[in-house]
């Protein structure tokens, strides 16, 4: 009976987790200004980075690490005892991911969670963790589309879930996890083959320059 109400309590804790904005955050208690007039895509990449350089990324990063793995350790804790740890922090994972990417609060559209998917593969596996990490930077900086990357992590999860994880109902939830994602990416899928979705790009944007009086 425990179980039911841990899993209840896991889900809804981890689904609230998810749906706060990393972005909200940030710009309220660590930047104090609203990160989201950078622009959007590319142009708020480097525009961000213009700004707030490299050390604003790992600023941004710890926020979006600390976010994520409040739910993940509170789940780990409540599933302790015997071997359940690893499927209270996988159902946390697919619940946190599910509140990242149809988050309720924004009429569940949400972002594609290729740093929440980082996050919650290297709290349920250390090799599971470093191969989805590998597999999203590899993918997404060769592709220079994040929605790949995205998927190419949830294809490694998958695969070291079932190569790794000796509990079934855990693996089983990694390939939840899976199915979630590519049913999110489905869209960006079809915009990447029509040539429509929008690529990353690391190069500065010059054009507030043309702002500036001279």
């Amino acid at each position: 009976m425990k179980y039911w109400l841990f899993s209840i309590l896991t889900a809804a804790l981890a689904y609230c987790f998810g749906s706060l904005d990393t972005m909200v955050i940030a710009s309220n208690f660590v930047f104090r200004t609203n990160l989201r007039r950078l622009g959007r895509g590319s142009v708020w990449l480097s525009n961000f980075r213009r700004l707030y350089g490299w050390k604003g990324f790992l600023k941004l990063a710890v926020v979006e690490l600390v976010k994520d793995a409040i739910p993940l350790l509170i789940a780990g804790w409540l599933f302790k005892s015997g071997d359940n740890a690893v499927v209270g922090r996988a159902l946390a994972a697919f619940c946190l991911l599910l509140g990242r990417m149809y988050p309720l609060i924004n009429r569940f559209r949400g972002g594609y969670a290729a740093a929440t998917l980082c996050v919650s593969a290297f709290f349920i596996n250390f090799s599971m963790g470093a191969a989805v990490l590998l597999a999203v930077g590899i993918v997404a900086l060769a592709t220079r589309y994040l929605a790949m990357g995205t998927l190419a992590g949830a294809a490694a999860l998958v695969a070291t879930a079932i190569l790794v994880l000796d509990n079934d109902l855990a693996s089983r939830l990694c390939i939840f996890i899976g199915l979630l994602v590519l049913v999110r990416l489905l869209g960006a899928i079809a915009r990447i083959s029509a040539h429509k979705e929008p690529r990353l790009s690391f190069e500065q944007d010059i054009t507030y320059k043309f702002d500036e009086k001279l």
